[in-house]
């Protein structure tokens, strides 16, 4: 490896190697991990040094154990301590910045609403008092249909300072979706909103969810609105039915007493796609996934309390609770939270924030960053962008080009640009360069982080040269690592992992490369799973809804270079594929799965690409719809149908 001087500025291996880049001199200066070593002392000293990670919450009962292995693969960490989440976002943090930000929000329309710690501590208080006046107790599940608003956060703090796990489901899913949730959660509480704005329009998100109600076979014992809309949309409240504001305003100046749970208690519950399209609920215990998150927040991302910190992602997915929510939170650090998409109300919105909120660390997708690039760098650079000190990547695989448009033309081509891979298994982020200490290359996730351990390997489960594409697995736990699926043990254990000589590993999913520094490039996925804007969904649940549609028989759906959705669709022989089966098509995945993944392009065919086996050659029509160029199709059964395809995408039919 070259070295790229103190500066920070790209350098090349005079024998032509790759291009890397070193942390920047001033930041390595005062960054929270600035020792090499810290890799070695992981290493030596796996898994007691992960007690560093639990000494940066507070604790009711200090752990005495790390790690319990005895019954792989369910681990439990720190398990004889006892703690509670609210606490360690909240109360701790009161002392000493009480009158600090907590959080800013800004609405779709122009609003901002800000939260110091103190009056954060003051409304999860009352919520927290007005869910235990409905019954809520320790152990309930309460599902979370919300929109990014301030309430959202407080209502996930609220649960858990009561010791009620919280089923935060993203506000854009259908009623259907919904309803499979509640079900599959045991969810006896709902909280929800009136609606929520989509550019200009309001948007009814509570007869959505009273339609969910209707089709879910859980019996709510009660269910809170929030008023979003105020007086643009009027909902009247039902049986069982609470105003959000009415409820909280009756508990405003109490206290309630925090609940301390074990650290293998269960935080929240977050339903994922499946490779069979059935929703999993991922399990995540208190101490553990707290701790990893809390570690990652100060060591990876570099945030500490002084920052103005911004991570992009709906709440709704598990960067928002991890990265949006807990993380910035734990470490007393301020938040920014933004309702809206980042071309509304204009194309510079996102670096209008950033200069008006003087953000130093921001934390956003490559989808995003595609967008960033294709609207052009005339909208960052209308902008004061100097305050940022460090930049992160998340959500798939970041391509080298755009990792340098991102660094020069948002960071200044000065600040660490940390790329990180993790999953809502994972709870937290797994591998990535620590920007104090690590070169960074472009295009490649990184090493794992300290105490780690990632393999890529081959279906044998042996260890594949550099350069060769293998399977990414984790051959010990880790921290903030899934407890368990709510749909019981035998489906985690055939979900996620297997036995080798060696012990249990964990299967990620991802197909990815190694290269001989240990430095990661992330393939995708190995099972049927797109990202769509940042939120991850499952082929066979989107392709089901498309091909419900009548005159349908068959569809494939892949994802643009956009983060937008393509489906390939082909139709009965007597169906006219025209644009009224387009719009019936939408509308069904829109209905039935999310608006947010209705398909941006519909591609009629007479026929799919399939291999001789039958198997749909998805990675194919992905280069199609991305403009890419493709390999040989001659193992195809149906090889002159490609060409068809191409050439009714390139002329946009």
């Amino acid at each position: 490896m070259d070295d790229a001087g103190a500066d920070g500025r790209h350098a090349r291996d005079p024998s032509g190697g790759e291009e890397t880049i070193d942390p920047p001199e001033a930041f390595r200066e005062s960054a929270a991990v600035a020792d090499a070593d810290v890799y070695d002392s992981f290493a030596t000293d796996w898994p007691d040094a992960w007690r560093a990670a639990a000494d940066l919450l507070e604790w009711e009962r200090y752990p005495e154990t790390v790690l319990d292995d005895g019954d792989p693969p369910f681990y439990e960490w720190f398990p004889d301590g006892r703690l509670n989440a609210s606490v360690n976002c909240l109360d701790r943090h009161l002392e000493e910045r009480r009158n600090q930000l907590a959080i800013r929000w800004f609405g779709k329309r122009g609003e901002r609403r800000s939260y110091t710690y103190a009056d954060l501590h003051r409304e999860v208080n009352a919520a927290a008092a007005g869910l235990r006046e409905l019954g809520v107790g320790e152990g309930d599940v309460v599902t979370l249909y919300l929109p990014m608003i301030p309430e959202l956060p407080v209502v996930m703090l609220a649960c858990a300072r009561i010791g009620a796990p919280h089923n935060v489901v993203f506000a854009g899913l259908s009623a259907e979706a919904l309803a499979t949730r509640i079900d599959a959660a045991d969810s006896g509480y709902l909280i929800t909103c009136d609606g929520y704005y989509r550019r200009e329009d309001a948007f009814n998100q509570k007869s959505r969810a009273d339609n969910a109600r209707l089709r879910a076979d859980a019996d709510l014992a009660a269910t809170v609105v929030v008023d979003r809309l105020g007086d643009e949309l009027e909902i009247p409240l039902g049986e069982n039915e609470h105003d959000y504001g009415t409820l909280i305003g009756e508990h405003e100046g109490e206290t309630v007493e925090p609940v301390a749970r074990d650290a293998t208690d269960l935080l929240f519950v977050m339903y994922t796609s499946g490779t069979t399209g059935r929703p999993k609920g991922v399990e995540h215990a208190t101490g553990g996934y707290l701790s990893h998150v809390a570690w990652t927040t100060r060591n990876v991302l570099d945030v500490r309390p002084d920052d103005t910190y911004w991570c992009a992602a709906d709440i709704g997915w598990i960067t928002g609770h991890s990265y949006g929510v807990y993380g910035p939170l734990s470490v007393g650090t301020t938040t920014v939270l933004y309702e809206g998409s980042p071309d509304y109300p204009d194309r510079d919105r996102v670096w209008d924030l950033i200069e008006r909120n003087a953000v130093s660390v921001f934390y956003t997708s490559p989808t995003a960053i595609r967008s960033f690039m294709k609207w052009g760098v005339e909208y960052p650079e209308a902008h004061d962008l100097s305050s940022i000190r460090l930049l992160g990547t998340v959500g798939e695989s970041i391509t080298p080009k755009a990792w340098r448009w991102y660094h020069e033309h948002v960071g200044g081509g000065d600040v660490p640009v940390v790329d990180t891979w993790w999953q809502t298994e994972t709870g937290a982020i797994t591998l990535a360069t620590l920007p104090g200490v690590t070169p960074m290359k472009p295009g490649k996730v990184g090493p794992p982080l300290p105490g780690i351990d990632a393999r890529v390997v081959d279906r044998d489960g042996d260890p594949v040269e550099p350069g060769e594409t293998g399977y990414l697995t984790l051959a010990s736990p880790w921290p903030g690592m899934l407890r368990g699926l709510r749909e019981g043990d035998e489906r985690y254990r055939r979900e996620y992992w297997v036995e080798g000589e060696d012990g249990w590993r964990y299967r990620t999913g991802d197909g990815a490369t190694v290269d001989e520094d240990g430095y990661v490039t992330i393939l995708g996925r190995v099972d049927d799973v797109i990202n769509v804007r940042a939120h991850r969904f499952n082929t066979a649940e989107l392709e089901s809804a498309i091909v419900a549609v009548d005159g349908v028989t068959e569809a494939a759906v892949v994802g643009d270079d956009d983060g937008g959705v393509v489906g390939y669709v082909t139709t009965r022989g007597d169906v006219d594929p025209d644009a009224a089966l387009r719009e019936a098509i939408t509308a069904e995945v829109a209905g039935v799965v999310a608006e947010v993944a209705r398909p941006d392009r519909i591609v009629f065919t007479p026929e799919l690409p399939k291999t001789r086996s039958g198997k749909i050659m998805r990675r194919l029509l992905e280069d199609i719809a991305r403009g890419e160029e493709f390999g040989d199709v001659s193992a195809l059964r149906n090889p002159e149908v490609v060409g068809e395809i191409e050439s009714t995408v390139r002329d946009g039919e």
